[in-house]
């Protein structure tokens, strides 16, 4: 497959040293400040998700690196959180109509659990030609993923993929700067049991009906509890390219994220939905299904959705066919039965 952006190496490479430069910064900023230092907010004001202290160790180097670097040869129409909803172009005063790509990123996709040190954080960015306000997380043609390791953690890897070519993956030793490609391949087990498959409930307010969409779903799959046994497992990752890596490195078999469907519901008990996840936390779904993760909507149908910061967006994703034919018919039923709105009543 052709990809209809020019010299699409020499971009990747630029994407790459990038990912490892905002790696560093954060990584170092780790190691030199206390939890306490990064866990600081620092803008929750405006919609969105909250800006805690070390999310503003990328911010500088994102604008001044793609204006640098990038845009002299790829005009550019730059969409992060923290810039303006409609993004900035690069060179600075180019009209949106006159840039070559647009380039959607997430510095740090997974916060909360890297400035506590419990979790890896992920670099993440997703570049698709220039359709303007119609362009779509479909039409992202390069994606890069990156790890932002726990200060601990000496290994850390790096994803990439082009529209129609394989997932390439590598991983670094931070600490001989060695590094070398790695195999990553999704679950081939035929069945949640005795796996990793789960509904993401990160968050207060409606815990509890996704909780109960869960129960019911691994019920009707796998039937009720045995005494003194485990049928599956689950990981609550707060950090939605973190789920990726788990379900493209073969660790996890189901995870759905299913926050949007939950507005009614939500509505009708007088309160708000909260965050949910967005379109910068997904850019690098292109490297899921290159490895070969079936990813969907809510509905079913092929993922998707607006290249946009401020979108709430659901997903599914699973390790294989024979994952998603256990799974879907009952998931899809069980959402039908108690969310009856259904995503079709939701803005696109």
């Amino acid at each position: 497959m052709q990809i209809p952006i020019d010299d699409a190496e020499a971009l990747l490479a630029l994407l790459r040293l990038l990912h490892t430069q905002i790696r560093d910064a954060v990584v170092a900023a780790c190691e030199q400040s206390a939890v306490e230092e990064l866990a600081g907010v620092a803008e929750d004001e405006q919609a969105g998700d909250t800006i805690y202290a070390i999310d503003r160790v990328s911010e500088a180097l994102l604008v001044d690196f793609f204006g640098e670097h990038v845009a002299p040869r790829w005009p550019l129409v730059l969409l992060a959180e923290g810039l303006p909803p409609e993004g900035i172009t690069l060179p600075t005063g180019l009209p949106p109509d006159k840039a070559v790509i647009r380039v959607l990123v997430d510095p740090i996709d997974g916060t909360r659990g890297l400035m506590y040190q419990k979790r890896p954080a992920w670099v993440l960015t997703g570049v698709a030609p220039n359709y303007g306000p119609a362009t779509r997380l479909r039409d992202i043609v390069l994606a890069v993923q990156t790890e932002i390791p726990l200060v601990k953690q000496h290994l850390c890897d790096t994803l990439w993929a082009t529209a129609g070519g394989p997932l390439h993956a590598e991983r670094l030793n931070r600490l001989t700067g060695e590094r070398w490609p790695i195999t990553l391949r999704p679950s081939r087990a035929t069945t949640i049991a005795h796996g990793f498959a789960m509904i993401s409930r990160f968050f207060p307010g409606a815990r509890e009906e996704l909780a109960a969409i869960d129960e019911a779903m691994v019920r009707a799959v796998l039937g009720p509890p045995e005494r003194g046994k485990a049928r599956c497992f689950e990981d609550q990752y707060i950090c939605s390219a973190g789920q990726f890596y788990e379900l493209i490195a073969g660790h996890d078999r189901f995870v759905a994220d299913l926050r949007p469907l939950l507005d009614q519901y939500m509505a009708a008990r007088g309160e708000a939905l909260g965050i949910c996840c967005h379109p910068y936390d997904l850019c690098t779904a292109l490297l899921a299904e290159r490895a070969g993760v079936l990813l969907t909507d809510e509905d079913g149908n092929p993922f998707d959705a607006p290249f946009t910061v401020d979108a709430d967006v659901g997903w599914i994703g699973y390790a294989n066919a024979a994952i998603r034919s256990q799974i879907e018919p009952v998931l899809l039923a069980e959402l039908r039965q108690r969310l009856k709105s259904g995503s079709a009543e939701r803005a696109t």
